[in-house]
């Protein structure tokens, strides 16, 4: 029967690598989601029953009240709330890690070494992932300040903090002092609090990304824990990925993994940037319609902005009548667009825009002087010109869509505030910038009003 429960593990296994393939093409991405669905229900099912943990009639009633969550969360949760829903996803998967090992604590009485020390480390990654995961939730949500909140010696406080989860965890494991596994827990989810508060700004998404990577580093050494194989191959997987993930994200907002991991991040920035100077200069839409009109080459920008206004369905009805005009439509998406890896091509995915017109920012970037306007909805940080000639802004050196470089730039913004950093964008001033108040989604209909005639 053993053998039977591994080859089972296996093929898991298996679909779970087959469903991470499949997720890296947006036509086999869903059918991907659903076979790795599927393998972790094999997975849990095939465990609780050999373990004899639960019967086939309580892990029937764990999975209707699993699928009741699933189905309420997807028809409620705005795609808006997909950054905030992530977060939330990575600290229940910590905490789960958690509790693993705080069960086999309980439940066990001598641990061999190797056992001790995949407790320990399910214990402190669990505890910093789900804690961390629970201020990023907060942060994205607006039901605590977004921005960096920090004092002074906060970097010696987590060092000494991180020593102290390290000594108390070998004084238990070494003289099997109970209570010190329980302040080794408690530590723990404090520097989890401490690491992540800090964070504020354009940060979040490397955040975000690197917390997905703990909770499947977490998710592993819980597998070692428990010794279940399928555990350990799905924690790797997770963890893998979700660390080239925070890697290429450094690269987007210019920042080093070590930057990232030993807290870099966390540490407001002095500059300022230079003073804008100049004045932002309105257009109405039935303006804008004649640029558009005559217009060879286009390019849209989304970000969160759009999401909120929930104009993507308005967006790609723009674009299908621009292309009925003659004129090339793309859609450039920044990496760090919408505050959260794969948020845009989600909206735009869902508007049915065609996968073939999704390009990545340095695809368009070569061409963008060619492009005879380029449509910003919604996005910000991720178009500021600061970030390639402006050596005193925080944000300088961070890759962006050179929008600036169009001959004629529209921005459709609700106001005239900052964006998600807190910085003054540069290009809202440029000459070749017009500023297109209003709601984005009621903008593009006027856009598409003023086509049809």
């Amino acid at each position: 029967m053993n053998q039977w429960i591994e080859i089972v593990y296996v093929v898991a296994s298996v679909m779970f690598i087959l469903g991470i393939k499949m997720m890296g093409n947006a036509d086999t991405a869903r059918k991907g989601n659903l076979l790795s669905a599927w393998a972790m229900l094999l997975a849990v099912v095939v465990t609780l029953w050999n373990q004899e943990v639960i019967s086939f009639g309580w892990i029937a009633v764990g999975i209707f009240i699993g699928a009741v969550i699933g189905v309420v969360a997807a028809k409620r949760v705005a795609l808006t709330e997909m950054p905030e829903l992530v977060a939330l996803f990575n600290g229940f998967g910590g905490l789960a890690s958690l509790l693993v090992g705080w069960a086999e604590v309980k439940s066990t009485g001598n641990l061999t070494s190797l056992a001790s020390i995949s407790i320990l480390l399910t214990v402190w990654i669990g505890s910093v992932t789900f804690i961390g995961s629970k201020v990023a939730y907060l942060k994205l949500s607006g039901k605590m300040p977004g921005r960096s909140i920090a004092f002074p010696g906060m970097k010696w406080l987590n060092i000494f903090i991180a020593l102290a989860i390290i000594a108390s965890g070998v004084i238990w494991m070494t003289m099997g002092i109970g209570i010190a596994f329980y302040i080794t827990l408690g530590l723990a989810l404090i520097l989890g609090f401490l690491a992540v508060i800090p964070i504020g700004g354009g940060d979040m998404p490397v955040v975000i990304s690197l917390l997905n990577s703990c909770s499947g580093l977490a998710a592993c050494a819980a597998g070692f824990v428990i010794v279940n194989n399928v555990l350990i191959v799905a924690g790797c997987l997770v963890g893998t990925s979700g660390l080239i993930l925070t890697v290429i994200m450094c690269k987007a907002m210019n920042r080093t993994l070590s930057n990232v991991l030993f807290g870099g991040f966390s540490v407001a920035s002095s500059k300022t940037g230079a003073i804008v100077e100049g004045e932002m200069k309105g257009i109405t839409p039935e303006d804008a319609y004649y640029v558009l009109e005559a217009a060879q080459q286009v390019v849209v920008v989304p970000g969160y902005g759009m999401a909120v206004a929930q104009a993507q369905h308005a967006a790609k009805e723009l674009g299908e009548i621009l292309e009925a005009n003659g004129t090339e439509v793309r859609y450039c998406i920044h990496p760090v667009a919408g505050r959260m890896p794969g948020h845009m091509n989600v909206l735009l995915a869902e508007a049915d825009v065609p996968y073939e017109q999704l390009h990545e920012m340095d695809d368009v970037n070569p061409t963008m002087e060619m492009v005879d306007v380029a449509i910003v909805i919604g996005a910000n940080d991720v178009v500021n010109p600061s970030a390639a000639d402006d050596e005193t802004s925080p944000i300088y050196g961070m890759p962006i869509i050179n929008t600036h470089e169009a001959k004629t730039v529209f921005v459709l913004k609700r106001g005239k505030g900052a964006g998600f950093s807190g910085l003054e964008n540069s290009l809202f001033f440029r000459e070749n910038t017009r500023m297109i108040y209003g709601d984005a989604k009621a903008t593009l209909t006027a856009l598409i009003a003023a086509f049809k005639g």
